[in-house]
């Protein structure tokens, strides 16, 4: 198993993010077809509120480009300086997994205690994907002892 296989956690990602950007087109054409906003609001974003449905989509869109570009930068070092190996494909795939259960929840019900925790536990897997990236390199160019 190669340090390329971080490739398809990192694809799966990009998944999630194309399909959440789906959902937000198609939540503010609703928005303009049901009359809740003109479509001119969307040339400065001004002169409307977007309703709660679209404006959430709007949200979680945003968010996908906050945590998850540590997670993609730590793929690429780890990839980078051949500091993949399973322990980081198996952490990258739980960060997958994070995310998804915080946009299912995000995006559906909305219970803020779920997403929270799905939220939490992300960035702690991507504080693991760190720290073993970090510990990696660092013990590849440590100085041989004796």
């Amino acid at each position: 198993m190669g340090d390329s296989s971080l490739v398809f956690p990192m694809f799966a990602m990009v998944v999630l993010t194309a399909t959440v950007l789906v959902r937000l087109f198609r939540s503010r054409v609703r928005a303009v077809r049901e009359g809740q906003l003109p479509a001119s609001y969307f040339r400065v974003y001004q002169g409307g509120a977007e309703p709660d449905y679209a404006l959430k989509a709007s949200r979680h869109f945003v968010n996908l480009f906050e945590a998850p570009t540590l997670f993609y930068v730590a793929c690429l070092a780890a990839m980078l300086t051949r500091s993949g190996g399973p322990v980081m494909l198996v952490l990258a795939w739980c960060y997958v997994a994070t995310r998804f259960v915080h946009s299912y929840v995000h995006l559906g019900a909305n219970r803020l205690r779920h997403r929270m925790r799905a939220y939490f536990a992300g960035w702690l897997v991507l504080i693991a994907m760190w720290a073993w990236l970090v510990v990696s390199v660092a013990l590849r160019h440590a100085p041989a002892v004796g």
